[in-house]
């Protein structure tokens, strides 16, 4: 009988010693060994902490606390060699817990700008710099692939996660993706780029069902992603949480193989959006590969579909094999010893700075900014000016260790803020705090802890306190703020100014200015806002978006002339939100519906909750106001300067299969500063019979020039990339005729044009 064990034994140690290991053997070898159990737990993801319905609580339980806070895991199977792979939220810095039990060290991220402040840079170099720094933190913070970044159209302002979405336009998007997604790969880590695809609103995203043409789609929704994919070549894909077309994102075959793999080439692993889709079998056929953040649930039904036929080994081999790629591009499965202390420091002046390049000057009268010298006594409005919102809320924020607000910020640069009014909203904001946080509290909505915290209203004043102010302060801020976040969208009193902010402004400014002292408005906003009624008030308008941690000290390196601004709008600040042709196909103030797991898969036929069809087609943003002559507050691409800029000798050359625009820029000013230059075209009508006025088709930003220095810009466009999309031969059709290049300032600031004959 001693004989006979030892046999068995020694069969067993041969059997084992021959188990091939993913990082020595072939995948496909490593694949041949796995069990349909093991395979269909690489594709499930392991759950997040604290569900009931994750999967294998023992076994992942110790995987899950390698990063705590982090988005989620996936499934170890340590026979083989497979290491567990962490997925962590971004896109304005990774999102992790800060602390963690028993451990008094802490874990910070730096919050970055949001989406749309990096965008206004217009500035490639720059946002692959803040990419280097975030990915520099995913890496040392033992993170393997960030969920990020996030490049949604802006079909309409009031959409929710707007922040973390780039422009209306596809070029904008791609390319501001591509360097982020560039310079955050560089550090060996992966992104994920999301949602793919037309996840523009956020009311019932998990049950609407986006009817796009498919030139809009083309054209619109999924350019920016196609630039991304073939430029910056990212790791994996996030599918979105809606139906487009009447096929869930995560279950579109067209979508995931047919146009990402087969026609861009991308050859990383899809993921769902968490808890994304309906049916397990029909995302493994289209070419989703992984189901995150998974349940026993999908994987009952994954493992079931194996054992039946209902999916074949060939789809489950393919996605394994796809997953397994990605694991091994992945630090963690390559040794990494992670250091839990990136330069939190140094990536401070990073976010200090490329806020400040985003933040746009929308208005400056006879040149009040930046602030004279003689300036030192301030008078600081606004409830935000002491509360500076960092970014919005939801999958997309950060878990900080300060937010430098207004107050600071001009401390900080050597301002005097009236120490009176400074007192008054600290106690009006105590308590104002507390009255929201006790009404979101005892809120019997199940909705309501997820969404933003309502803002405070604004204080108003006496005239004998605004007159006190006038005597002792040189000049009037006041800022107005605005968040947003995933799960629900703005609503049209978002969108508006309220009555307490009109009489603010109008309160402040005519006291103000009858002494003889200008006013300032700082814009701390998640997305557009109504500009038009109330701008001929203050003397200067800066919209700050939502800078990050350092906000404040961003602000105050404008308005102190430390920093030029040389932001420019990536979306239209329309003169009412109904001038958006999206608006008649938008959910305008419904009832937000929070959907924390796997939807119904059932969707109702309300109009824009249910069915939302883009009847606009490609005219989103200035392709409409452009082309139709709506009358705007802003234009697409405006932006002030504190200096001046001229263009000369523009010419276009045809060098093969491009056309190269060059262009002689100058700085034609008194100070320093950086130019964005726009390249649109006017395309002939032909096949395609409907064209927008001009489109995007290139950009490009200056060094720092000098006042009187010039600079002679380079800008290439493919042929291609002049194409449209026919949607009767399904193909795109470059039209013979004449195409108008035209180079400006703005949509609506063109300087020059050339005419170009194909």
């Amino acid at each position: 009988m001693r004989k006979i064990y030892s046999f068995i034994a020694g069969l067993l140690f041969v059997s084992c010693s021959t188990v091939p290991q993913l990082e020595s053997s072939s995948i496909d070898e490593v694949i041949s060994h796995m069990t349909n159990e093991e395979k269909v737990k690489l594709l499930v993801g392991t759950g997040m902490a604290g569900r009931e319905e994750n999967t294998d609580e023992a076994i992942v339980g110790e995987a899950r606390g390698i990063v705590p806070g982090a988005g989620a895991v996936t499934y170890p199977i340590e026979r083989l060699g497979i290491s567990t792979m962490v997925l962590g939220d971004g896109p304005a810095g990774l999102r992790i817990s800060p602390t963690r039990e028993n451990d008094s060290a802490t874990y910070y991220c730096t919050h970055f700008p949001i989406g749309t402040t990096l965008a206004s840079t217009w500035n490639q170099e720059l946002v692959e710099q803040v990419g280097e720094c975030i990915g520099n933190e995913v890496l040392e913070y033992g993170v393997d692939v960030l969920l990020a970044p996030a490049l949604n159209i802006h079909r309409n302002p009031l959409c929710g996660r707007n922040f973390e979405y780039y422009s209306e336009d596809p070029l904008v998007s791609g390319k501001i993706a591509s360097a982020y997604v560039k310079g955050v790969q560089s550090n060996g880590v992966g992104t994920s780029i999301k949602h793919f695809a037309a996840n523009s609103q956020e009311t019932n995203r998990k049950n609407n069902n986006a009817i796009i043409s498919e030139r809009a789609l083309r054209e619109i929704y999924l350019k920016g992603f196609e630039i991304a994919v073939k430029e910056a070549k990212p790791w994996t894909v996030m599918s979105s949480y809606n139906y487009i077309n009447g096929v869930y994102a995560s279950e579109n075959k067209w979508l995931l193989t047919d146009v990402l793999r087969d026609e861009w080439g991308f050859d990383g692993a899809v993921m769902t959006d968490w808890f994304g889709g309906l049916d397990v079998v029909a995302q493994m056929d289209a070419g989703n590969d992984m189901i995150e953040p998974g349940s026993n649930k999908q994987l009952r039904e994954l493992a079931a579909a194996v054992d039946s036929g209902k999916v074949s080994m060939d789809i489950i081999d393919r996605n394994v094999k796809r997953v397994l790629e990605l694991i091994m591009k992945t630090p963690r499965f390559n040794g990494y010893k992670y250091s839990n202390k990136p330069d939190l420091k140094a990536h401070a002046a990073v976010t200090r700075q490329s806020a400040t390049e985003g933040m746009v000057l929308l208005k400056n009268d006879k040149g009040v900014l930046p602030l004279a010298a003689g300036i030192k006594n301030v008078a600081l409005f606004g409830c935000t000016s002491y509360d500076f919102i960092a970014g919005g809320t939801g999958s997309g924020d950060v878990h900080h260790a300060y937010v430098v607000s207004l107050l600071e910020g001009l401390k900080n640069a050597g301002y005097s803020v009236d120490a009176s009014m400074e007192k008054k909203y600290e106690a009006y904001l105590k308590a104002e705090k507390a009255r929201l946080d006790s009404l979101k509290q005892s809120s019997t909505d199940p909705m309501a802890a997820y969404l933003p915290v309502e803002r405070p209203g604004e204080m108003l004043f006496s005239l004998v306190e605004l007159q006190s102010m006038v005597a002792s302060n040189d000049v009037a801020l006041i800022t107005l703020g605005r968040s947003s976040g995933e799960f629900a969208d703005r609503t049209q009193a978002d969108f508006n100014l309220s009555e307490k902010e009109k009489n603010l402004i109008e309160s402040v400014c005519s006291t103000f200015h009858a002494a003889g002292k200008k006013v300032i408005i700082v814009l701390n906003i998640s997305g557009v806002i109504e500009t038009q009624s109330w701008k001929n008030k203050p003397d200067a308008i800066l919209c700050s978006w939502m800078g990050g941690q350092e906000g404040g000290n961003s602000v105050a390196d404008i308005l102190s002339g430390k920093a030029n601004p040389s932001g420019k709008l990536t979306m239209t600040f329309p003169i009412r939100l109904q001038d958006h042709l999206s608006t008649a196909n938008f959910p305008v103030d419904a009832k937000p519906m929070v959907q924390l797991g796997p939807q119904s898969g059932k969707h109702s036929d309300e109009p824009n909750v249910g069915i939302t069809r883009y009847e606009e087609g490609i005219y989103v943003g200035y392709r409409h106001f452009d082309t139709h002559k709506v009358p705007v507050s802003y234009p697409f691409g405006y932006g002030l300067s504190y200096t001046t800029f001229s263009y000369e000798n523009m010419k276009v050359v045809a060098e093969g299969d491009n056309y190269v625009v060059t262009l002689d820029v100058t700085n034609s000013g008194k100070v320093a500063g950086k130019e964005v230059v726009q390249l649109y075209v006017k395309a002939p009508i032909g096949t395609v019979k409907d064209k927008p006025e001009k489109e995007l088709r290139a950009f490009t930003k200056t060094q720092i020039l000098e006042p009187g220095q010039k600079v002679t810009v380079r800008l290439s466009v493919s042929k291609q990339d002049l194409a449209s999309f026919d949607e009767e031969s399904k193909k795109w059709v470059i039209e013979k005729g004449d195409y108008v290049f035209m180079t400006g300032a703005s949509s609506q600031d063109i300087r020059h044009s050339v005419l170009v004959s194909m």
